[in-house]
């Protein structure tokens, strides 16, 4: 690999993980609505690629199957995922395996709806 292809795949990375943290930061703005957390701290948010086109993927899942919001939040995310600067498109893939527990949630979370 030559000096040039290696500054070329790291200026890549570096993009592509200042774009992430772009992604991430969308996505904390979407919230459950019957739970005053976002969706990241939650931990309903499995996955995210960021591929080299800037193609976006996300794998979540809701606090049960028979969420009320089950309509509306894999949508938010996507919704506000394309609001980042720098994205060209984005799936969210919704999944219910593993199952959701509280334990996915973060400590901040687990402070905030007194769990801890």
């Amino acid at each position: 690999m030559s000096e040039q292809e290696k500054n070329q795949a790291v200026e890549t990375a570096t993009n592509s993980d200042d774009l992430r943290e772009k992604v991430v930061a969308a996505i904390k703005t979407v919230y459950d609505p019957e739970i005053p957390v976002d969706v990241m701290e939650l931990g309903l948010i499995y996955e995210i690629n960021v591929y080299p086109v800037n193609n976006v993927y996300v794998l979540m899942t809701l606090t049960s199957p028979s969420c009320p919001s089950a309509e509306e939040i894999p949508g938010e995310v996507e919704q506000a995922i394309k609001t980042v600067e720098g994205v060209n498109d984005v799936k969210v893939e919704l999944t219910f395996d593993p199952p959701y527990t509280q334990d996915m949630m973060s400590e901040a979370a687990k402070l905030e709806l007194g769990f801890m």
